[in-house]
């Protein structure tokens, strides 16, 4: 697979050729989008874990910048030591005692949310996860008496709705 890793040096801008310096020191680059005119919540996604681990990007909403990028790079450490998460079931270990859950992203949301890593993959030919984090009690945007406070802090990427999940 072609990425923008192949792309000659003279179609790069500053921001590209950064952008690429990072995938390749650190094998992978966080996103951060924040954009406080929208009433969206922020989200953190990766480039660089399907092109050097074979495994999907992830999306992350709403966490602080910092806790964003730790939890992706902790991942990121796993996979690459072989510890591959599996989606759609409830992991432990990444929000300390609280689960996490990964779901496949629907590409209908590649162009709102993904937009490095389409650069990067020269399209929307790659798989993506979105990490979804529980409420104070542990329970999910699916279940019943999820706290309403955080309800609008993940939008649901997958096809359908929160309430077809069944994990």
């Amino acid at each position: 697979m072609k990425t923008a890793l192949d792309l000659p040096e003279i179609e790069l801008d500053a921001a590209d050729r950064d952008f690429l310096a990072q995938i390749r020191e650190h094998g992978w680059f966080g996103t951060r989008v924040f954009d406080p005119e929208k009433q969206e919540p922020d989200f953190t996604y990766s480039t660089g874990f399907f092109h050097g681990l074979g495994h999907p990007e992830i999306i992350v909403f709403s966490l602080p910048k910092q806790v964003s990028h730790d939890i992706l790079w902790d991942i990121y450490s796993d996979i690459r030591e072989g510890k591959f998460p599996k989606p759609e079931t409830r992991l432990s270990g990444i929000f300390g005692n609280h689960q996490a859950v990964l779901l496949p992203v629907s590409r209908d949301f590649y162009a709102e949310h993904l937009g490095w890593s389409r650069w990067f993959y020269r399209g929307d030919d790659f798989p993506c996860l979105q990490l979804v984090w529980p409420d104070r009690v542990g329970l999910f945007p699916w279940e019943p008496n999820f706290d309403p406070e955080f309800a609008n802090d993940q939008p649901y990427l997958a096809t359908g709705n929160w309430t077809s999940v069944t994990i």
